[in-house]
């Protein structure tokens, strides 16, 4: 009886001993599988932040143009009772007297194959409506007019879709002493294209 039990302790002692492997044999492997995911994202940090950095350069790279840009016969109220519009044909504006002026870009007067501007006024004692073509640049940056008392007055750019290289400028600014506004053109970085002075300058 006594050999009988103590055969049965070794049995129960070896299957405990080697129970024990098998369970911890599957531990390792699990801690192998869930470090593996981790590995591999800390060992490519570089690769999540490249994506991020593309757009920004681009952006960066390529200002926005200052013009607007409108339809062809699209009315815009440049304020004070002026309108103002645009066709592949030239410049369109009215007054308050509703009576409408054209300025011609295919009539052969201006060159668009280089930078230039031009200025047409209209007002009275209290206030003086500005407009005029620039032209000969798809980079055009600001136009910038110049009161007799040195005064400046940046203009509103406008433009048809496709950047044609030209497009309407307009201003208001109060009246004006003797030879009137000088008007200039500028790059995106601000380099002078053209200009024209007051006109008794």
């Amino acid at each position: 009886m006594k050999k009988y039990l103590w055969a049965a302790a070794v049995v129960v002692a070896v299957c405990t001993t080697a129970a024990a492997p098998a369970v911890a044999a599957p531990d390792r492997a699990a801690v192998r599988t869930a470090s593996a995911p981790s590995s591999q994202t800390a060992s490519h940090p570089a690769a999540s932040a490249r994506p991020a950095a593309v757009p920004l350069l681009s952006a960066a790279a390529k200002a926005p143009s200052p013009a607007r840009v409108v339809a062809s016969g699209e009315r815009v109220d440049a304020g004070h009772g002026w309108t103002v519009w645009l066709t592949e044909e030239g410049k369109y504006w009215s007054g308050p007297d509703g009576y409408e002026n054209f300025r011609s870009v295919v009539d052969g007067n201006v060159d668009l194959s280089r930078p230039g501007v031009s200025h047409q006024s209209e007002g009275d004692p209290v206030r003086v409506f500005h407009s005029g073509l620039y032209y000969g640049t798809k980079k055009v940056g600001k136009v910038v007019l110049t009161g007799t008392d040195g005064r400046k007055t940046s203009a509103t750019l406008l433009e048809l879709p496709g950047r044609p290289g030209w497009g309407v400028w307009y201003a208001h600014t109060g009246p004006e002493g003797r030879g009137g506004a000088a008007v200039a053109l500028y790059d995106r970085n601000g380099r002078l294209l053209a200009d024209l002075p007051g006109w008794n300058a």
